[in-house]
């Protein structure tokens, strides 16, 4: 389901309505697990006909009572609170939070109503209708009631000037007429301002309990509870912490659901630290970090976002996460290009400059952009008619939109005419998706995440979605919470492994072995779904006798893993009704990715866990338009919807559509096309929005080939350590200043909307592009990013019955939708697989060790990743305040029985290195870790993890093997 535009996150009315707004044509929809829409239909409606029609099941179970004199009609399960707001009827609510994921708790006592022959009154949130009920919610009694509880409560507030004036308390004391309070206040406690984000004002607290509950039960970090008793009560961080010395991960979701301004985002304080007025404007949009693609309300004042607010999307239901929400300032930061630069004649490009941004800022001049767009062409069409198309190379970005992606391939195969454009998704999942094309046909999840509702058994590998999706790890405690079995299996251990029933902590690389070991246990017991094989699969005793010499046992030494776990889990994955497999980085980076990604989708299909609800393989998308990007043909080797370039069919109906001639031979991946700079046979890029000098394996020699070029041209937000290398640098939009479309890991299209100004004279990442074209000699005529849409709708059939128009009214659709009025379909392949015949294929995937193995003077296994607060190559969230200052410095990671060893404690500075480089930084303990494994983040320009990683790549999906490689740790050196 989808959410109402404008919808506040409090629950209130969106800016500019009454305060019913959408909660009073909004109801929770059991089947749905979202809200349905229940306004009156024009002429009105036969009592409970709304409710009826949102509940089909439960139609013939309806309660009908009447609430002020008007015969209504409640669904099982719905409150009287709930059916009043259906109606229209608005009764004061402040412990009640009507969002996904929130109980009533009903102690507040402000939605109290009158029951006729009853004594007391109620409180509507946790009281359910009877037949004939009759239910007053406007009595004197219940009025002067609820006015008590208001003044109460605002005994131990502070006054109008140092109150919260625009939070639910504010507006639902107004409309009652409470604005002071008649007792005596108790003294007040200091504000806790610890936390980098967030400000903590318990003198405006009424122990509503809804920060716990944000936090318990919502995002289930268990970091926010009740101390003490009676008048006594307040709110405790762990064990009565500072918020700022707290477990606190700073998701702000206690934030979000705060009905008074004890609890406030700083970033709406004035220097009085009271919140300022309430802000101009909120604009839907999507987030722009990582692939779960949470819908966030941009509130904006004086030009610039002041409070990001979770919206209930379809992928978040409000929920977000530290960087979706405290992750905006570099929006400002003082580094932000809004220039263009031009390399200064003579200036020679140096791989030391991308380690020193003054020093590269120094070799470059501001420059017209009549000046850098034509020095950009020019040096792209001297390179093209004279070395030839293929010497030319694009680096496309999975963090722009849909639109950006497809004109940026375009771009290259038309103007460049060369198939030698890739994006980030080399670099995390190719090897799953060339696994997923080799076995269903299809690229794209076959679930979404958000399937784990329905599933029985959840089995998750080489993923750590706290960190890395951290939106989406919450409804995984969701599903465990009620009742849904987890298993996580990776080397390194995680916080989700707490709420695992089973937790198989492997060898590192040897992800084959413990997955065919599994596949052995299921078929040799004959486990599997043999009628869904047989119906749907191809190869089933193929595999099996592949799998045959894979017996538990004989695994248990290789992968570390006690055979009769083992077993035991096998065994568990196959009697499930619907298992979900999900898997990320840890699967696909890899040597062997490609057989990773095979073993795991043998497992799910050989057991029918795929295309009915709760099952399915889902690799959850690192960036949030990675899926966009990929499918949009930001890829070398694939046009726009996966059509290989020399499909002859595929191939025709691009060059009718785009009108010119196009090259059919696969194109370089961006490993190959920098090992091809390397020696000359690439000579020209144009690069938008990736920073392959911070994000490619074996730095060294990726900043070299990005050194030696002709001719490079940069478009980006900063003179990132690869526009630090280039001849034209071209000042860019960032997400939350441009309308588009983005595509998250779930398949759903989503809308994003420019909510603030582009700075000074940067320009839109689309009129670039096109500039650029038309300079090439494209005769383009782009105007506005749903014109492209609608080419695009026309290159991709995945997009059918998705229009733009559609998704400016409902925010998100997911595809394939299969009408113009459908909803997209969550769940694909109940029927058929996309391949010729319909049929899936079963690939047998061998054992293989790692590229590098750990030696005598190489001890350690390095693995690399992203850190909770960080994104990716840190170029936007090491300018964003919050977010660096709860992660300011790269640190390594180590077991604390490693560091012990060493003769190291916590916080001491390390060496690591490899046979490609070194790295110094501080070092930090993490019991997670198993000993001889080391952790290194890779957003630190000063610690750059990618110095280090072996560029060996996977001989399928032509990925390096970033998670695992042999190192050496010692304590670093004294220096002078």
């Amino acid at each position: 389901m989808h959410a109402l535009p404008g919808r506040h996150a409090e629950g209130g009315a969106p800016a500019g309505s009454t305060a019913l707004g959408p909660l009073a044509a909004r109801g929770p929809c059991p089947g749905h697990g979202g809200w349905v829409d229940l306004r009156p239909r024009p002429g009105g409606d036969e009592p409970g006909a709304r409710a009826a029609a949102a509940f089909p099941e439960g139609g013939r179970a309806m309660t009908r009572f009447l609430l002020d004199g008007r015969e209504v009609a409640a669904a099982p399960g719905e409150t009287i609170w709930t059916v009043a707001q259906r109606e229209g009827v608005a009764i004061p609510h402040l412990c009640h939070r009507p969002a996904p994921g929130y109980r009533p708790d009903g102690n507040c006592r402000a939605c109290l109503v009158e029951i006729d022959g009853e004594r007391t009154l109620a409180a509507s949130c946790i009281r359910t209708p009877r037949e004939g009920m009759v239910v007053k919610t406007a009595t004197p009694r219940a009025d002067h009631a609820r006015r008590m509880v208001f003044e109460l409560l605002m005994t131990d507030m502070p006054g109008p000037e140092g109150r919260d004036t625009h939070g639910t308390f504010a507006r639902w004391a107004a409309t009652l007429g409470v604005t002071r309070s008649r007792f005596t206040p108790d003294a007040r406690p200091a504000p806790d301002l610890s936390h980098p984000a967030m400000a903590v004002a318990l003198d405006a607290c009424i122990a509503c309990g809804l920060c716990e509950r944000a936090c318990r039960e919502v995002q289930h970090n268990d970091v926010i509870g009740l101390a003490h008793r009676g008048a006594g009560v307040t709110v405790a961080f762990d064990l009565l912490d500072p918020m700022g010395a707290s477990s606190c991960v700073g998701c702000g979701e206690c934030v979000q659901a705060c009905p008074t301004g004890a609890l406030l985002p700083k970033s709406v304080l004035d220097d009085h630290g009271h919140r300022a007025a309430a802000p101009v404007r909120e604009v839907a949009s999507v987030c722009p970090y990582c692939g779960v693609g949470c819908q966030v309300g941009f509130r904006v004042r004086d030009g610039r976002i002041e409070e990001v607010v979770g919206r209930d999307g379809p992928a978040n239901q409000g929920r977000l996460c530290v960087k979706g929400r405290f992750g905006f300032d570099y929006l400002a930061h003082p580094d932000r290009l809004t220039t263009p630069l031009v390399r200064i004649d003579g200036a020679a490009k140096d791989p030391a400059d991308c380690l020193d941004p003054a020093r590269a800022r120094a070799k470059f001049r501001e420059a017209t952009w009549e000046e850098a767009m034509g020095r950009a062409a020019s040096g792209l069409l001297r390179i093209r008619d004279g070395a030839g198309p293929g010497a030319l190379a694009g680096f496309g970005s999975a963090k722009g939109s849909n639109e950006e992606a497809y004109l940026f391939q375009k771009l290259v195969r038309t103007g460049f005419g060369t198939n030698n454009v890739d994006h980030c998704t080399r670099l995390c999942h190719a090897s799953s998706v060339a696994a997923l094309l080799e076995g269903i046909g299809s690229g794209a999840v076959t679930a979404p995440f958000t399937a784990v509702k329905d599933a029985d058994l959840i089995f998750l590998i080489g993923a750590r979605p706290t960190e890395n999706h951290p939106v989406a790890a919450t409804f995984l405690k969701d599903a465990v919470a009620r009742g849904a079995m987890l298993v996580t299996a990776d080397p390194r251990g995680s916080a989700l492994d707490r709420c695992a029933t089973e937790v198989l902590r492997f060898a590192p690389g040897q992800d084959v072995a413990l997955l065919n070991a599994m596949l052995h246990v299921i078929l040799a017991e004959n486990l599997h779904d043999a009628a869904f094989v047989a119906g749907r699969v191809d190869g089933i005793e193929r595999l099996r006798s592949h799998v045959a010499a894979y017996a538990p046992e004989a695994m248990e030494a290789r992968c570390g893993v006690p055979a009769d776990q083992i077993r035991r889990v096998a065994r568990r994955y196959a009697a499930s009704p619907a298992a979900l497999t999900l898997w990320g980085m840890g699967i696909s980076q890899s040597v062997h990715g490609t057989d990773n990604a095979r073993a795991l989708i043998a497992l799910a299909l050989v057991c029918g866990h795929v295309g009915k609800p709760g099952a399915g393989l889902h690799p959850l998308r690192g960036q949030n338009n990675v899926q966009g990007a990929s499918d949009a043909g930001l890829i070398p080797m694939m046009l726009p919807d996966y059509h290989r370039t020399d499909d002859p069919a595929a191939h025709a109906a691009m060059e009718a559509l785009w009108g010119v001639a196009l090259d059919p031979r696969p194109g370089l991946t961006v490993v190959e096309i920098l090992e091809a700079a390397g020696r000359g046979e690439i000579r020209g890029m144009f690069i938008m929005g990736e920073n392959p000098a911070m994000s490619d394996p074996d730095l060294a020699h990726a900043r070299a080939a990005l050194a030696r070029l002709d001719h490079l041209v940069v478009q980006d937000l900063f003179l990132t350590e690869t526009a630090a290398l280039a001849d034209v640098v071209l000042p860019a939009s960032a997400w939350p200043e441009k309308d588009g479309t983005v595509t998250n890991s779930n398949r759903t299209v989503q809308m994003g909307r420019a909510a603030v100004p582009l700075p000074g004279g940067a320009r839109q990442d689309l009129s670039i592009i096109v500039d650029l074209a038309r300079r090439l000699g494209l005769p383009w005529t782009y105007a506005h990013p749903r014109e492209v849409f609608a080419e695009m709708a026309q290159a991709m059939p995945s997009l059918a019955n998705i229009t733009w128009e559609r998704l400016a009214r409902q925010n998100a659709v997911t595809y394939p939708s299969p009408a113009p009025d459908a909803p997209g379909r969550e769940i694909v392949f109940a029927d058929r697989f996309p391949t010729p015949d319909g049929r899936a294929r079963l690939v047998p995937a061998g054992v293989s060790d790692p590229a590098e193995a750990p030696d005598a003077d190489y001890p350690f296994m390095l693995t690399t990743g992203r850190a909770l607060e960080h994104w990716h190559t840190g170029a936007m969230t090491r300018r964003a305040g919050v977010l660096d200052a709860l992660e300011p410095a790269a640190t390594v990671s180590l077991a604390p029985a490693e560091l012990r060893r060493l003769g190291v404690a916590p916080g001491d500075r390390v060496r690591v290195t490899t046979r490609r480089g070194m790295v110094e930084c501080a070092s930090r303990a993490d019991p997670a870790l198993p000993d001889g494994m080391v952790f290194l983040p890779f957003a630190f320009r000063e610690a750059a993890a990618n110095l280090l990683t072996d560029p060996r790549l996977d001989p399928i999906g032509h990925i390096p093997g970033f998670k695992l490689c042999a190192a050496r740790v010692e304590a670093a050196r004294t220096r002078a």
